[in-house]
């Protein structure tokens, strides 16, 4: 059984909320946008509204970037929606399952602080943007659960998602300073998505018997 839906978690088209998925796209571009319109009365440059000349990681080339975002994305999803998030949620609510997931998510990526070249290493040169980058994946993790429950828990539509918003945080040149507001708009989201579907994640009827509980 657990073989079973792991696959039709992965491979499940029929699964993914289509619109869901790009409306979620839409909102995190949005989310960007407002952010860098709130940053110009900080000073900030109007030029963030434009594509950065290269990637935070270096030395992989324009393909190797994009492929090293793909995979990422792909290979974190796997795990996250495949054996993580489940395994938590089937013990709670998806409010408090987020609220784990999110933290854990962002601990996740503290390792590559230490290693030169990547995007976290060069957030060392000021404590605040280390900061707001673990603080950033609390909000995070509940937009990309809602993603996973409104998609039946399609770990397919969360990769696709997941992929948007590497892209995004990687080609769109917001300064530090503006993903520090980023961080406070994406939670605003956040508390939004929470209230307008509190049945979703506040219910408890998937507690301990998660695989035979339908989102359709």
């Amino acid at each position: 059984m657990l073989k079973q839906d792991f696959k039709n978690k992965m491979i499940g088209f029929y699964k993914v909320k289509w619109v869901n998925v790009v409306w979620a796209v839409i909102v995190f571009a949005i989310v960007i946008v407002c952010s860098i319109l709130l940053s110009l009365p900080f000073g900030q440059p109007l030029n963030q509204f434009s594509f950065t000349e290269s990637f935070s990681f270096t030395g992989v080339g324009i393909a190797g970037a994009f492929i090293t975002i793909t995979v990422a994305s792909i290979i974190e999803e796997v795990g996250w929606k495949g054996y993580c998030e489940d395994s938590i949620g089937n013990y709670m609510n998806w409010f408090w399952e987020s609220m784990i997931f999110g933290v854990l998510w962002s601990l996740w990526h503290l390792p590559l602080i230490f290693i030169p070249g990547t995007y976290q290493a060069g957030l060392m040169v000021n404590p605040l943007y280390v900061i707001n980058f673990f603080v950033s994946g609390i909000p995070m993790g509940f937009v990309i659960t809602w993603v996973y429950l409104e998609s039946d828990r399609s770990i397919l539509a969360c990769m696709i998602f997941h992929f948007f918003v590497n892209f995004m945080q990687e080609k769109i040149a917001l300064t530090p300073e503006t993903k520090c507001l980023e961080t406070i708009v994406i939670t605003l989201v956040a508390v939004i998505i929470v209230m307008a579907k509190k049945d979703m994640f506040f219910e408890t009827r998937h507690v301990g018997r998660l695989l035979e509980y339908s989102y359709k």
